[in-house]
């Protein structure tokens, strides 16, 4: 019995993952500028948005510290609605 489905490579499906081909400092970037460092303080109590925030210290510690990196990549997530178009 023949049947009519067509296999699409891996490379040209779309992911579901929001964090497909994202990367950590265009998230970081975007919050920042959405919500600046105050506001992401408060909402992630880590000291690299806290003292002397950047996001260049903040990539150095996000990069290391798994933790961390999950909540800024979950807050993202929840954010992308919000973001403008």
């Amino acid at each position: 019995m023949p049947t009519n489905i067509i296999a699409i490579p891996l490379h040209m499906q779309q992911s579901k993952d929001p964090l497909h081909g994202i990367t950590l400092q265009k998230i970081v970037e975007q919050l920042v500028g959405f919500y600046g460092f105050d506001t992401l303080a408060e909402f992630i109590n880590i000291k690299c948005f806290k003292e002397n925030p950047s996001v260049k210290s903040s990539l150095t510690f996000l990069r290391k510290t798994d933790w961390a990196r999950k909540k800024v990549e979950d807050l993202y997530v929840k954010t992308l609605p919000k973001f403008p178009k």
